[in-house]
């Protein structure tokens, strides 16, 4: 059975999506009906724009969004018999097995980026890597922390995000250390994303979702935050809900999308980060990237 998996923010990079808009039609309307929605030339900083326009989370989020859902509505191969996606990458999935319409999967994602920008800059919080430790020793260590810390991104095996406010953060890691993990080390990013700390975002995302309509879709999804099939529209709204302040379980996913059968993954969009994680988490599978 066949997985397509969808990356999240940071796998974006300067040119990203510009040979599919040169050699393919179908693909270019895609991107102009993207500009279109946007209110604004988003092509032209994807193609051309520096790293630093690129990072801005107002043209990150939607620009990975982009590329991955265009990649993946130009595959001619066949049809995928599940998905997931890392975060944002969710987003893309449920365009690809038809929960969302492009256009609006797409308007969701801009207004995730803003509103996920304003928490971001409401309290000063991170995010850092943990290598080398236990999913369990690092929650346990997080509830005794003192503020506001969890854990927020289960990526494969040994290796977790954490979450929350700054000086909860570094105390964490500097207890996650003295715990015996390999690294704990805070990573470059402008917030505390699937933490509490999200909590304003997610209900100004949540008014969005409400006024958006969600099919039926043609296969099931493996959300982030349940890591188990889903098929049933009002279920995906609720999980969706619940993703910016609840944890990516992506070992959880793609272990439950084996178990129920997945034999192949394909990530579509920029970047391989989710190729190199799948093969961490089980490596009897097949893995591919298409851009």
């Amino acid at each position: 059975m066949k997985a397509f998996i969808f990356p999240g923010q940071g796998a974006q990079f300067s040119g990203m999506g510009k040979d599919l808009y040169d050699s393919n039609d179908a693909a270019r309307a895609m991107f102009e009906k993207a500009n279109e929605v946007l209110g604004f030339r988003i092509t032209d900083i994807m193609f051309e724009g520096s790293d630093e326009a690129l990072r801005q989370t107002n043209v990150t989020q939607p620009a990975v969004f982009i590329h991955s859902v265009v990649a993946a509505s130009c595959y001619e191969g066949d049809a995928p018999d599940m998905v997931a996606g890392h975060s944002l990458g969710e987003f893309s999935a449920l365009v690809i097995n038809g929960t969302l319409t492009f256009e609006d999967a797409l308007s969701l994602v801009a207004v995730r980026a803003g509103a996920m920008q304003k928490a971001c800059d409401a309290e000063p919080s991170t995010m850092a890597a943990v290598l080398g430790l236990e999913d369990k020793v690092v929650e346990d260590v997080c509830a005794e922390t003192e503020g506001v810390v969890a854990a927020a991104n289960y990526n494969c095996p040994g290796q977790l995000v954490i979450s929350g406010a700054v000086d909860a953060v570094k105390a964490a890691c500097e207890n996650l250390t003295e715990a015996g993990a390999r690294r704990a080390m805070l990573l470059p990013v402008g917030g505390a994303f699937h933490s509490p700390l999200m909590a304003s975002a997610g209900e100004e995302l949540a008014e969005k979702i409400a006024n958006t309509t969600f099919h039926t879709p043609k296969c099931p999804i493996y959300q982030n935050v349940v890591a188990a099939a889903v098929s049933d529209p009002d279920e995906i709204v609720k999980n969706l809900n619940a993703q910016l302040t609840g944890a990516v379980r992506w070992t959880q996913s793609v272990r439950a999308m084996i178990a129920d059968g997945a034999t192949s993954f394909t990530e579509f969009g920029p970047g391989k980060v989710l190729q190199g994680l799948v093969r961490k988490i089980d490596r009897n599978v097949e893995v591919n990237g298409i851009q």
